[in-house]
């Protein structure tokens, strides 16, 4: 029974039932089973949480295959091999004919993904800009230097062209720029404000999260460094001792440019994003007072993480001047603190 079925425009389905002689990994006996697909390609599909054994999700390449067990992999439609563009409205900081600004909204991802081609800052900057920007970042990802998350709301720089782009890199390579973001966590810190500095690696039991290493001196992770300020505590959290808020608004400050090194390292610190779906939407909101089960809903209803790129200041690459953008709250973490403020 190993094969294809159920073709449709959404992509295609094939199974395979396990051999008691399968092997060690999941992953190498897919590859061999269907030798066009790589196991690259395999252990992407299973990070996607297309692979599945009798009907539950597999989550990890390595896992041994079970003998006897329906194994169904979803094949996702082919994606273009180009971005489009896309005439999206953008909301722009700045702009000359080196490099753009932009003050991105929520909910839209930086550059094109598998599952995602469309409706990126990308798309909407190949509309924008033409064919001008710089193809260093490769053909899905022109004029990308860095990237905030795609519920992550602010500012972005963007290089039209070669020169402009290899100027940000270097910048972003030696941290010699500042990044101001606004988080609203639950709970709050125990320092109110304190240098973060560890490793962070991808997470055994989910691979989409990072987490901080047990051993600072493994090869397999990055070191991040973030600061971090309280701005704002709000209300009292149910059940702590006196003093600890029930939500915090802080201020942090990078020095490094992990993937999701605000939201890992908050949550490391036992106080996730409000909002946040990977690394702490789990977590009730826990707060005391009059107000608390009103205030809860609201924080509940939260539908991303509460996280701002707020202030992004660097050296022009190609003119040399000193540039600073901030970009004000949003509306709904404007909303999130009013409703917080009145506990």
């Amino acid at each position: 029974m190993d094969g294809e079925h159920a073709a449709t425009d959404e992509g295609v389905s094939r199974l395979a039932i396990a051999p008691a002689d399968a092997g060690e990994r999941v992953d190498l006996w897919l590859a061999r089973l269907w030798p066009d697909l790589s196991r690259a390609r395999i252990q992407g599909l299973i990070g996607q949480g297309k692979l599945s054994v009798d009907g539950a999700a597999v989550t990890h390449a390595k896992d041994k295959p079970r003998a006897g067990a329906r194994y169904e992999l979803f094949l996702p439609p082919p994606e273009p091999a180009a971005p489009l563009p896309e005439a999206i409205p953008l909301k722009i900081a700045f702009e000359d004919e080196h490099l753009v600004v932009v003050d991105k909204a929520a909910g839209m991802a930086v550059h094109p993904a598998p599952g995602s081609m469309r409706g990126t800052l990308v798309n909407a900057l190949l509309a924008h800009c033409g064919e001008s920007l710089s193809g260093i970042g490769g053909v899905a990802r022109p004029g990308i230097v860095h990237r905030i998350d795609k519920d992550t709301t602010g500012l972005v720089v963007v290089a039209k062209h070669d020169a402009a782009h290899h100027g940000l890199a270097k910048l972003f390579a030696k941290h010699d720029l500042e990044r101001v973001y606004y988080a609203v966590t639950r709970g709050a810190p125990k320092e109110r404000s304190a240098r973060i500095e560890n490793v962070l690696v991808r997470s055994n039991e989910d691979r989409r999260k990072y987490v901080v290493a047990r051993n600072a001196e493994t090869s397999a992770g990055k070191t991040a460094i973030s600061d971090y300020w309280t701005i704002e505590g709000f209300g009292q959290q149910a059940g702590a001792s006196a003093g600890r808020a029930a939500a915090t608004l802080l201020e942090c400050r990078l020095h490094t440019g992990r993937t999701h090194q605000i939201r890992a390292h908050m949550a490391h610190l036992g106080c996730p994003l409000i909002g946040d779906p990977l690394y702490g939407k789990q977590r009730a909101f826990k707060a005391e007072g009059p107000h608390a089960a009103e205030v809860a809903n609201v924080v509940e209803d939260f539908p991303r993480q509460a996280l701002h790129a707020a202030v992004l200041g660097f050296v022009h690459p190609v003119s040399g001047a000193s540039l600073r953008f901030e970009s004000a709250m949003p509306a709904d973490m404007a909303a999130l603190l009013a409703a917080l403020r009145g506990l």
